[in-house]
């Protein structure tokens, strides 16, 4: 998967017609992960084979443009698959959904499609072959989360959740032979280090997922901040407020002592913010589209006489398949 760049001429339009002192260093990899973008292409590709409406258990992505834009289309949100009447088509997010619900679902006769991101169900699958092998899993995430809440549901009577290191010390496990830990896929990689030492330290045998099992986008986007932060004098995130991969690029910056700001748009960009700074990086959490993204670009260039220069921390190729549902072409409605 390439990501998208701003057209070149764009670039140079800034550089020409906005020669002031503000540079701001426009990141890569940054916005849609493979995950984002194979649940928004299922979702694209139902509406296209069955016609509105089409359910969605949750927002199909934390992204407000994102959801609204589907909702013009005949997307229904729902929070409860109650809402869903039967025989109707309900797509799962790529946060995931827990055994539970995939048993409503079927005793209700809706037909689902599955867009979890691979990566999630990469957690569940361990969540449930660690507990047949007789775990306690220590589960590292916010409680809450769509993809937290699926991940309980593997294996509720094994999986004990952790947010913060002091939750580390407040455990009480049935046992201590057989520890094991999983952590959300979109949490600060450096806030699980922290949770992950805590961890061992009253857990000596404990061990994690391999370090493979990582999701790329979340580590890529957060190195790419972590990089850039002591250079720059502001960081700009574009995401909506309810992103959890988005937060946590803000918060990484502020933790190395530059200021950072949580953008939904362009609009959201205030000129205080700017005051004094000569160098801002920008980017953008997973789930953030590319359109917007360039939006901001204008009314910097355009309102804050920004010089854009693209800083590439490499290339994300990974793609990931739809979902089995939609893998083999139907008619529509059929």
């Amino acid at each position: 998967m390439e990501l998208a760049r701003l057209p070149e001429a764009s670039d140079k339009e800034c550089r020409e017609q906005s020669p002031g002192p503000l540079r701001v260093w426009l990141l890569e990899p940054r916005g849609f992960c493979a995950g984002v973008r194979m649940a928004i292409e299922a979702l694209e590709k139902a509406l296209q084979r069955f016609g509105p409406p089409i359910y969605v258990y949750h927002e199909i992505v934390h992204n407000r443009w994102v959801v609204e834009g589907f909702r013009r289309r005949g997307v229904i949100f729902v929070e409860d698959l109650g809402e869903v009447p039967p025989g109707a088509v309900v797509l799962y997010s790529a946060h995931g959904v827990s055994p539970a619900i995939r048993e409503e679902a079927r005793q209700r006769g809706l037909r689902t499609i599955d867009a979890t991101c691979p990566l999630v169900m990469k957690v569940h699958r361990q969540a449930r072959r660690l507990a047949a092998e007789g775990y306690c899993i220590v589960l590292i995430g916010h409680a809450g989360h769509e993809e937290v809440v699926g991940t309980l549901g593997e294996a509720p009577e094994a999986i004990h959740l952790v947010g913060r290191p002091q939750d580390v010390d407040r455990l009480q496990l049935p046992q201590v032979e057989k520890v094991a830990y999983l952590t959300q896929t979109t949490l600060s990689l450096d806030d699980v280090q922290e949770i992950v030492a805590r961890l061992r330290e009253r857990f000596p045998s404990i061990i994690g997922p391999p370090e493979g099992d990582r999701c790329y986008a979340t580590q890529n986007r957060q190195e790419a901040v972590r990089t850039v932060a002591s250079q720059v004098d502001l960081v700009l995130v574009v995401g909506s407020p309810n992103s959890s991969n988005s937060r946590r690029l803000t918060e990484i910056a502020r933790k190395r002592g530059t200021p950072a700001y949580l953008i939904d748009g362009p609009q959201e960009i205030r000129p205080e913010w700017l005051s004094g700074v000569r160098l801002l990086a920008l980017t953008a959490g997973a789930s953030a589209p590319e359109e917007v993204v360039s939006r901001c670009v204008e009314r910097l260039c355009s309102e804050f006489s920004a010089v854009v220069e693209i800083r590439s921390f490499g290339k994300e190729e990974i793609r990931f398949q739809p979902p089995r549902e939609l893998r083999n072409p139907r008619k529509r409605n059929g």
